[in-house]
This record gives structure tokens, sequence and C-alpha cells, in this order.
């Protein structure tokens, strides 16, 4: 593609950051704290945020599997998630031995429905796992409220939302445990990547040991844990994005704001901002009739315009089930998520709204 979906803004910084670490010889670390670079981009992030703690892990997905890990989700147990979002979320889930119970969506933003959440708890809902998908905040007050008279604990999957607020507050520092994802094409990169943040003081230190075959500072094994760390390597290019993001998401707020002035005349359902709502516009996600034959027509242009995500969850061949979620199968059948990264122009915007519009006559 000429315009791909999302791109990582790499330069001269990160490569000099990553030969550095490489010089050292230093690759990776399996100390309790982690290696230098692991610690100064956790520091980095959890100031960002404005969270007592992070802890750096090697992918979003991993990051999730060690949260379920650290509150204790066993087999048998049911975690509450959207089947509209990427599969990783539902796979944490199972791969700790839990149940994966899907819940429908708004349909003015695709977060979790908090009405349907309250019809899907169970004396077995152990954890509720909402995620800000595309970078729009889920209704956290209402989620909130809901787990709070249940008694269940909360995991955001934050991994499409850093730099995302609400009243203020950034994503993934409401609940108990927030999860981030610094894939390749997220708002920042480590290449593989993700993070875990906390204010509770005991949940930081079984990540740690989590993340790390469950050693102690001890160096003995005192819980279960994986190989989830985080290399020297990735952490040296994930401490230079921090640097940039301010200005990542500065460049995606003004992109978001073009285009949607060009397209808000015309017959199409663009994403909105909710009152008290800062949004990353990790991608610009919007809704049309004919989604499929808009699609093709910005691809052949080498526009990458892409759907996320059809089939939702709970209709693709591991995981179907005859579950109705409307609102869910509406969204899988008309989003189209359009570029609107920092390398995106405002020439390139004007190309993506004239084909958009033409073909949604």
């Amino acid at each position: 593609m000429i315009i791909p979906i999302n791109t990582p803004d790499i330069d001269k910084e990160e490569i000099r950051e990553v030969t550095a670490v490489l010089s050292e010889k230093s690759l990776t670390s399996s100390s309790f704290d982690g290696g230098k670079r692991v610690q100064q981009f956790e520091k980095l992030l959890s100031k960002f945020v404005k969270s007592k703690f992070a802890v750096a892990v090697n992918s979003g997905t991993a990051a999730l599997q060690a949260s379920l890990y650290a509150i204790d989700v066993k087999p048998g147990d049911e975690v509450l998630v959207p089947s509209f979002t990427f599969v990783a979320t539902a796979n944490s889930v199972k791969s700790v031995g839990a149940k994966p119970v899907f819940v429908d969506i708004l349909k003015d933003n695709y977060t979790m429905d908090p009405n349907d959440l309250r019809k899907k708890i169970t004396s077995r809902t152990k954890a509720i796992i909402p995620v800000h998908l595309y970078g729009h905040m889920a209704y956290m007050d209402e989620i909130l409220d809901i787990a709070k008279k249940k008694n269940i604990k909360i995991i955001e999957d934050a991994s499409q939302s850093l730099g995302s607020k609400l009243k203020g507050k950034h994503s993934g520092t409401f609940s108990h445990l927030g999860c981030f994802s610094l894939y390749g094409v997220k708002v920042i990169t480590s290449g593989e990547g993700g993070a875990i943040v906390t204010d509770d003081k005991k949940l930081f230190g079984k990540l740690r040991q989590i993340r790390n075959h469950g050693l102690a500072k001890n160096n003995i094994t005192t819980r279960l844990g994986l190989n989830l760390r985080l290399s020297e390597i990735n952490a040296a290019i994930a401490k230079i994005q921090m640097k940039k993001l301010p200005r990542l998401l500065k460049q995606r707020k003004n992109n978001a704001k073009i285009l949607t002035d060009l397209l808000k005349n015309y017959d199409v359902i663009l994403p909105e901002q909710r009152k008290n709502e800062t949004i990353n516009w990790y991608l610009y996600t919007v809704a049309l009739k004919n989604r499929d034959k808009v699609m093709k027509k910005l691809n052949a242009s080498g526009i990458g315009a892409r759907i996320y995500y059809s089939p939702p969850i709970h209709k693709t061949p591991y995981y179907k089930t005859k579950l109705c979620l409307p609102n869910t199968e509406w969204a899988a059948s008309h989003v189209l998520s359009l570029p609107v990264h920092p390398k995106v122009r405002k020439t390139d915007l004007a190309r993506i709204t004239k084909i958009l519009l033409h073909n949604t006559k």
C-alpha cells in the first residue's frame, strides 16, 4: 500500500539507541527489576499515564495474560469480554483456563455495552475486560459501578488507546490493571511489546514475578510464571517512542479533524468524541452501507483502508457460538478504518475523501 493503515515512526534516534544496546551486548536481562532500558521505559510510561507502577512485557497479549494470573483467574471462572475486538482479548482468557463470555457493544463508539454486561454476569464471573477500541474510551463509570456492586475485578484492554482519556484520566488507569500493546503499528511501538500499569503495590509485585518465571527477588520460584520479559532491544525503541508520543498524538488528532471536516456533510457515520473524552485516533473508523465496495476502491488506489473486525470473535471457527450480539454483528458488516497516522498528508486525506464519497452515492 502507498498509504498503509498504520506505520511506525522510526528514525535515527531509535536506531542509535538500539545500536547502543548491541554495542553494550546487553540484549536482555533476567533480573527481577528488568534491564536498564526496560526500567527507563517503565518510568516514562507510568509518568505519562500517571500510574504508580508500570511493568513491561513482551506483547499486549502477555500483558492481559499476566494480569489475569495476577488477579488469580482460574479454570472454571468466567471473564466478560466484547466479541468486537482483536482475538487476543479472548485468547488471553482461554490461555489461563477460564471461559470468555461475550458481551455486545454500543453502536456509538463500538465499546462494551454496560446493559448487556449486567445481563451476562453469573456467580462464576471473576473479571471484566472492557476494550477501548480504536482509541475510544469504554463507558468506564457505568462498568466500574457494575463491577463494584458485584465485587468483580476489571482489567482494561488499552492496547489501542495509549493517550486516550476520559475526564482527564488516562485509559488503563480506571481499574485494577491496564494493559497496553507496543506492536509494530500501534500509536507507539517497540516492534513487539506490551506493558501493564497499576496503582496496586501487591499486584505490581505479582506481575514482576509472573513475567519472569515466577521468580522472587531471591531467585526462588514462589508462584506460576512465564517468560514474558521485554528485551533491552525492544525497550530501547519503546523508550525513544515514549518521548515522541505527545507529537504523534497531536498529528493524529489534526488528521482526524481534517478528515471529519471533509466528510461531515455526507452519508457516512463518523467517529465522535464524547464530552470529556480525548481520543488518541489510533484508528479513524467510519460506518457505511456499501463498505466492501468502498474498501476495494480505496485499496486499489493504494490506500490501506481495513476492516476491524469481521467476523467478530464469537463468529470465528474456534469460538463459534449461536449467541446473538446484534450491534456487534451490525458493526462487523459496516465499519471501515481509514489511515490518519502522522505520515498521512492533507492531500492524502483529500484523496481518501474523494474516493469514499464517489463510491457511497
